[in-house]
């Protein structure tokens, strides 16, 4: 019987691209496994190769690669190393991308738009994607474009245990930046006991980029500690913008938690100069030293992602991780 437990742990195999290897380093640590060996380099004209140096016939493949930036190489990467594990016979390939490209083009704002999401999820099943691993999209519906199983996981009760023991409960309130986060922010009130939520009310011109307008809060915010929460910090504008608006409205302190920490152009310029006493995120996106600060607080993502990785190898339940509690 152990003969046959060991054949089947060695069909489980750990991949990753060259975007960003610390953490598949970081979940094959966690499930005991090594990572396949991979050879991957760019010919002089930028075209991407990849070979796998060993045999992955009939293995469980898991493909880790979150699309950091330049965020279209790192999803070629992606796609051809599945294309490789299909052409090799893996049985199974699961694309883990904690960070989702192009997730914000999940809909059309205007005629002549595409909606980048959904190419997305069909050029993975084209190479022959069987499944898809994402933490935290940008919206739910995301997960509708993808012809097969999608195992959307949580960061939310890693973040609020981290800011739940940080705080006191009675004096917190969770601000959505925007009434698209509500409803997040009501599952954040529940798992930290019931605490009162506050909105932004901001709006958005969707020809420009990364740019939005903050308006005012809505809901109680004075002396209250307040934690913004979002999906993602970009450039930090819409964030840092709502920062502002809370002290405005006598907020006695302010925490910013994200699960992607994309940090883009000024983001971190900006954060820098806001009066937010603490940034929480996880790092399902790198983090370089030079983007990093003083109240940045950066959560370990690879426990989650393994253990989703075993429940699906060993065809058991996921539920928990969907619905953000543990």
């Amino acid at each position: 019987m152990s003969e046959l437990r060991l054949t089947s742990e060695k069909r489980l195999r750990i991949f990753t691209g060259r975007g960003y290897p610390e953490l598949a380093e970081g979940v094959a640590a966690e499930l005991g496994i090594p990572i396949t060996p991979t050879s991957a380099y760019d010919f002089a004209n930028g075209e991407i190769f990849v070979r796998f140096e060993e045999s992955v016939r009939g293995s469980d493949a898991f493909v880790i690669q979150s699309h950091c930036a330049p965020v279209n190489k790192q999803i070629m990467e992606q796609l051809i190393m599945v294309d490789a594990l299909k052409r090799a016979s893996a049985k199974r390939i699961t694309v883990v991308a904690p960070f989702y490209g192009y997730a914000r083009q999940d809909k059309k704002h205007r005629g002549r738009e595409p909606i980048s999401a959904r190419l997305m999820a069909d050029l993975f099943k084209t190479a022959g994607a069987d499944r898809l691993m994402v933490v935290d999209l940008h919206t739910s519906q995301i997960q509708g474009f993808f012809d097969g199983p999608v195992d959307h996981l949580f960061a939310l009760p890693l973040l609020t245990n981290y800011v739940g023991s940080k705080v006191d409960r009675s004096k917190l309130t969770i601000v959505s930046p925007d009434s698209g986060r509500v409803r997040v922010a009501e599952r954040w009130s529940d798992l930290l006991g019931g605490c009162p939520i506050a909105f932004i009310h901001k709006m958005r011109d969707p020809r420009i980029p990364n740019e939005s307008s903050t308006g005012k809060v809505v809901g109680d915010v004075k002396g209250q500690t307040c934690v913004v929460i979002d999906d993602m910090i970009d450039t930090a504008g819409t964030i840092t913008k709502a920062v502002d608006a809370l002290y405005a409205e006598g907020a006695k302190d302010v925490i910013i938690a994200a699960t992607h920490a994309v940090f883009s152009g000024p983001a971190v310029e900006r954060l820098k100069a806001s009066n937010v006493s603490e940034v929480v995120v996880t790092d399902t996106l790198p983090i370089p030293e030079d983007s990093r600060f003083d109240g940045l607080t950066i959560l370990p993502i690879a426990p989650l992602l393994a253990r989703a990785i075993r429940e699906v190898f060993e065809d058991g339940s996921v539920t928990s991780l969907f619905d953000g509690h543990s």
